[in-house]
């Protein structure tokens, strides 16, 4: 799409319908859809169009990619979309499908998310809008359009003895508290102990990759020497002295973590020795313990190689591996990368990995990614609500699960899919029964309540059904104070008959540690106090 000029370039994106007829000496060429049917943000044969708030109709994909980056494009008439509602088009689509029927056309397909943030940043460029754009979020981009996940195969043949220290779960319990406030979900009160006191910025960051060859010490130097070896032992010998000079010390994790110690480990983490392996991903997580290695670590492309641990590695190599995902999605500028570039199904797979570890890394980096509204969306559309709401039904990772399902009630696609599955004669029901191990989880039951009666049509009749007028009022007399603001609020709303002209994108979660809230110290100190960051 053009900028100032006016002018506009189509990529046009359709298929020849296939024919069975040999005979005839005329091909076929296939029509041109009409100008209305493609997409003005991305130019495709619009596969899944939706009107926006200000009456404008874009493909689906095109306008999350808008959203995702913070940019309103200007259209041919000069004007700019307003992105805040997005409602499924389905008088375009009937008309789109009718169209291809009687041309002859194969229906449009959905464009990659990808491509379309190449052509959205094109457009941003024309428009002299780039450089608002954060160095870290515009080199994360790049990386998502430009590398897809690699998929390797491994053989687990063999293994180290015991680990001297594990992520750790932590022993207290998690509580989402809902606000009516708009804007995406607030930053945790309480900060893991992963988190390096120091701040860093962007352009720190920047510069350490743009002179990639500054001074090297010589315990780097001897690293990724041996790193580089053709010889497996060397290999392994290095990832374990990585694994053990960054266990503790804080200052070496960050010295150590230089574009050429990454480039050297990288292709390590998919080593086809399970040694080498579990030893190179484990020191991956403990450079991802400091906050200014984290962005460092998913601009070098590590990502798709944890993503295919996750799905082929060793059991113990999965635990790190779903520990480095959690600690890398704690950063929020990483957090749309790792989700688009898949690592949503393999983190549904590790929640029900026999490894305890495993299951509660992969639901701690599903709560954190999905603090990101686009997100949410993708793991909806997976099909993700209908295990959650299995594994909460089951008690399997009850506290975490529901951390999760908070979030994705806060979009009108969770919300939804929530409400298909009967979640809230589910939460009713425990909440009845009495079933819950602690009053943070109660209290989160309740928020999950409230969340889902946030612009939707279908809440009250489902909660009328349900009988959730008894419970809120059992809640109202004996529960939390925050659980009792919550559940005022929503009988307020059942009474009142009618829509407060929220929506479900509009909820805030604020998690508050002075309140029974989460404690996030889910890293195990080697004094056991948390008070310094310890790794494996």
């Amino acid at each position: 799409m053009g900028g100032g000029n006016g002018k506009r370039r189509w990529r046009i994106s359709f298929h020849r319908p296939s024919s069975s007829s040999s005979s005839s000496d005329t091909k076929l060429e296939p029509k041109q859809p009409p100008k209305e049917f493609l997409c003005p943000i991305s130019g495709t044969f619009m596969s899944d169009p939706v009107v926006v708030a200000s009456g404008h109709t874009f493909e689906r994909v095109a306008v999350q990619v808008c959203r995702d980056l913070n940019f309103s494009p200007s259209l041919e008439d000069g004007s700019r979309p307003d992105f805040s509602t997005v409602i499924s088009n389905l008088a375009i689509r009937s008309t789109i499908s009718s169209w291809c029927k009687n041309s002859g056309t194969e229906l449009p397909r959905a464009p990659e998310y990808g491509s379309v943030v190449s052509v959205v940043r094109e457009s941003m460029a024309s428009q002299k809008d780039l450089p608002d754009l954060r160095v870290s979020e515009r080199e994360l981009l790049r990386a998502v359009s430009d590398n897809p996940p690699v998929i390797f195969s491994h053989a687990a043949t063999e293994f180290l003895g015991p680990r001297v220290n594990h992520f750790d779960s932590g022993s207290s319990e998690e509580s989402v508290i809902v606000v009516p406030s708009p804007g995406t979900p607030l930053h945790l009160t309480t900060r893991p102990a992963c988190y390096s006191s120091s701040s860093s910025s962007s352009a720190t960051v920047e510069s350490e990759f743009q002179n990639p060859n500054g001074p090297i010490s010589e315990e780097e130097d001897k690293l990724v020497s041996k790193m580089k070896s053709s010889e497996i032992f060397e290999q392994e010998e290095a990832v374990i002295s990585l694994r053990s000079i960054t266990r503790n010390r804080e200052n070496t994790r960050i010295s150590l973590c230089t574009p050429r110690l990454l480039d050297a480990l990288r292709p390590l983490i998919v080593s086809r020795y399970t040694a080498v392996q579990v030893n190179a991903v484990a020191s991956l997580v403990n450079l991802s313990l400091e906050k200014s290695n984290k962005v460092k670590i998913v601009r070098l492309k590590f990502v798709p190689h944890l993503i295919d641990v996750l799905k082929g590695g060793s059991d113990e190599a999965q635990e790190h591996a779903a520990g480095a995902l959690f600690s890398l999605a704690l950063n929020e500028d990483n957090r749309m990368a790792i989700g688009a570039l898949g690592a949503f199904q393999p983190l549904m797979y590790g929640l029900r990995s026999e490894s305890e570890r495993t299951r509660n890394d992969s639901a701690l980096a599903l709560y954190n990614l999905t603090l990101v509204p686009s997100n949410r969306v993708k793991l909806v559309r997976l099909g993700a609500i209908p295990s959650l709401l299995a594994m909460f039904k089951s008690g399997k990772l009850r506290s975490r699960v529901l951390l999760i399902l908070c979030n994705l009630a806060a979009c009108t696609e969770g919300q939804s899919a929530m409400l298909d599955g009967d979640a809230v004669e589910c939460l009713v029901s425990l909440l009845k029964g009495r079933e819950l191990d602690s009053e943070s989880t109660r209290e989160n039951c309740v928020a999950a309540l409230y969340a889902l009666s946030h612009g939707s049509l279908r809440f009250r009749a489902v909660a009328k059904e349900a009988r959730v007028m008894e419970v809120l009022k059992e809640v109202e007399e004996r529960g939390t104070e925050r659980a009792r603001e919550k559940a005022r609020r929503i009988m307020q709303k059942l009474r009142a008959g009618g829509e407060d002209g929220e929506d479900g994108n509009g909820l805030s979660f604020d998690l508050d540690s002075d309140s029974g809230g989460l404690n996030m110290n889910w890293f195990r100190g080697r004094n056991g106090n948390g008070a310094n960051s310890t790794g494996f």
